[in-house]
């Protein structure tokens, strides 16, 4: 026998050795776990950056909420200091009372979240109010307000009380008084601004809470003043047994924390905050359902193309099971395999870091690519710039025209952002939502703004209608925001504070009436904070 015909009798017999096929088998079965578990773990990484976005958004909104509901209550107590004063320097003879009626009237036409302006005597009685008339024989004398500001008279401040129907109008309203005194100090009556419950229940229907998402505004004894969705029955009811009055919010002002509805048993992440100055809590919620929806759909679908790619490999490592036993096609299929699985890594691995519907990168891409930049620009010592956009009412574009025409809006202005990409290290990304971000290597403040000028003209060249917006047409608002180490300044946040940079910048462009850019600068970070 030749030395050749040897060597094929030998690899004949090792393929055919009983311990080879088991091997075989086992192989097989190992590549189909080990794709359930990469799948698998990158399903529950989009879960956890789902539930961290929301947990960002229902952060936000209860901070907005807090401030607007601030602000209303500053305005308010504004106007009832002015007519405290008024009161108690003008006197209350008739003719300085139809004076002050009028500037009563003026007042609540003016500002929206008055329902009504009065002043009683230190026996209840109606002196003057802003509705015109006094109803006969009309005293709140009875009212909780009025009690307080008569049995203590050591409170100069405003006080917020329960919620109460109007006796003018019936409306629910939210009372905000203050105690009138005498020249010697003594008690003479209550002023009174009434803020209608409607305006904020209005104000709260434009969020976008999704269909189990909640807002409340609850006085700080647990009282409820407003449930959105508006629920009338639940107006007045306690809450101070659930978690976040009875554990949470005496440990902080302010937090995130997910919990069980006490009302439904949702399970929802709650957002909450103490409103500045006033006796006063905002409670923002997501239903993790909602939150979750959008990613429990995109993991059905891609179980199902891992379930029917594990059945084809299953099929495939049967048939390759029985090619093992013909060594001259045993390492072409070996390879064929391993090319195969590498192949499929890859196009995991590209749509884990690809938004489906834009095709720019997304938000997970775009957190390593920003860590990466950022690092060598500090190396460098050059500029690192950061554009985020905003479509402008993209809400009330998908209102007017459909989620599907909403979809291939995004991916327009997904194509005008992708444009901007001149530079291999260019980075256009879907941010999330109606949002988009451009990340810019090398690019001082004056080449961002140009940028996303560009970008922002040539949208606006595209002349998209738009029925919703002030201009009748699709427009962005941009915020930029430039890193220079060479600079000498420091972000003890890293990468992160350059978002947020961008993100205040954003927010001033919109606050300045939108379809604007704005560069994040020592005036924008004083105003916003």
């Amino acid at each position: 026998m030749s030395a050749g015909n040897h060597e094929d009798s030998s690899r004949r017999r090792w393929w055919q050795k009983p311990g080879v096929l088991p091997l075989a088998r086992v192989f097989v079965v190992l590549v189909c776990l080990s794709l359930l578990a990469t799948d698998g773990w990158l399903m529950w990484k989009a879960r956890q950056v789902q539930l961290r976005d929301a947990e960002i958004e229902t952060s936000n909104l209860a901070a907005a909420l807090a401030r607007q509901a601030s602000d209303s209550l500053k305005k308010a107590d504004t106007v009832l200091l002015d007519l405290v004063e008024r009161l108690q320097t003008d006197g209350r003879q008739p003719a300085q009372l139809q004076r002050l009626a009028q500037l009563m009237r003026m007042h609540v036409h003016e500002q929206g979240e008055l329902h009504g302006l009065f002043a009683y005597d230190r026996d209840g009685r109606w002196l003057v109010n802003s509705f015109g008339e006094v109803p006969p024989g009309a005293n709140n004398a009875d009212r909780e307000y009025f009690i307080y500001h008569r049995d203590h008279p050591d409170d100069h401040g405003p006080r917020v009380g329960r919620p109460i129907r109007s006796r003018m109008t019936g409306d629910w309203i939210i009372p905000l008084s203050r105690r009138l005194e005498d020249g010697a100090g003594n008690f003479a009556g209550v002023a009174l601004a009434t803020l209608s419950i409607d305006y904020f229940r209005q104000f709260y229907a434009t969020f976008d809470i999704r269909q189990q998402g909640t807002i409340n505004l609850v006085l700080n004894d647990g009282t409820l003043i407003l449930h959105s969705p508006f629920r009338e029955p639940m107006i007045g009811m306690s809450v101070t047994h659930s978690q976040i009055f009875s554990r949470l919010l005496p440990q902080s002002p302010s937090g995130t924390a997910m919990l069980p509805s006490i009302n439904d048993g949702v399970v929802r992440i709650y957002s909450y905050r103490q409103v500045q100055g006033y006796p006063l809590v905002i409670i923002a919620a997501l239903a993790k359902d909602d939150i979750l929806a959008d990613w429990r759909d995109d993991t059905l679908r891609q179980v199902l193309i891992v379930a029917l790619l594990m059945a084809l490999l299953g099929l495939f490592g049967f048939h390759l099971l029985r090619l093992i036993k013909q060594a001259q096609h045993t390492e072409v299929e070996l390879i064929a395999t391993r090319d195969a699985l590498r192949a499929f890594n890859q196009r995991l691995e590209q749509q884990a870091l690809e938004d489906e519907l834009t095709r720019l990168a997304n938000r997970r891409r775009f957190i390593r690519a920003l860590s990466d930049e950022f690092a060598r620009a500090n190396r460098s010592q050059r500029p690192l710039a950061l554009v985020l956009f905003d479509v402008d009412y993209f809400k009330q574009y998908n209102d007017i025209y459909g989620h599907s025409a909403g979809d291939e809006c995004l991916r327009l202005v997904a194509e005008v952002i992708r444009d901007a990409q001149k530079r291999p290290a260019d980075l256009a990304v879907r941010y999330g939502g109606e949002e988009f971000c451009l990340l810019l290597p090398e690019t001082d403040r004056e080449g961002a703004l140009q940028v996303a000028e560009q970008v922002r003209m040539a949208l606006e060249e595209r002349a998209v209608a738009h029925a919703g917006s002030p201009w009748r047409r699709l427009s962005l608002s941009a915020g930029v925001n430039v890193y220079w180490p060479a600079e000498g300044v420091v972000l003890e946040k890293g990468p992160e504070a350059l978002i947020q940079g961008a993100d205040k910048a954003l927010y001033a462009a919109k606050a300045a009436g939108r379809d604007r850019v704005m560069l994040y600068d020592e005036r924008i970070a004083q105003l916003i904070g």
